[in-house]
């Protein structure tokens, strides 16, 4: 999957978290991007059978969404932790998380969890 169906991914699981029901508006909204992208995006992550959208437009994950979206969130929340753990300021080290959690191989990823766990 490439990094921007990740984000999508990563951020419909974020709106959830905060509300019950995620739309393609609401995607935009949080993603400052326009309707027309997110609904093309929408539709790719249908076809790759990581979302459902219902008649009401209303936006669920596949089991193989949901993975790929926890996965990248972990990520993000972890990369995160470190980053401003050494000093970098809270903004910087989510901007910089953002960029790393997509390209950083599962060994490393498990290799800063576990360090940043002790």
């Amino acid at each position: 999957m490439h990094e921007s169906g990740e984000m999508y991914l990563e951020n419909i699981l974020i709106l959830g978290k905060k509300q019950n029901i995620v739309r393609s508006v609401d995607v935009a909204g949080r993603m400052n991007i326009s309707k027309a992208s997110v609904s093309r995006a929408m539709t790719k992550l249908r076809e790759e059978e990581c979302i459902i959208i219902d008649s009401n437009g209303h936006i669920a994950f596949t089991e193989k969404g949901r993975s790929i979206a926890e996965t990248i969130y972990e990520r993000h929340r972890v990369l995160t932790d470190m980053l401003v753990s050494l000093g970098v300021s809270q903004e910087i080290a989510e901007s910089d998380a953002c960029k790393i959690e997509h390209d950083i191989s599962p060994e490393t990823f498990e290799a800063i969890k576990n360090h940043v766990k002790r």
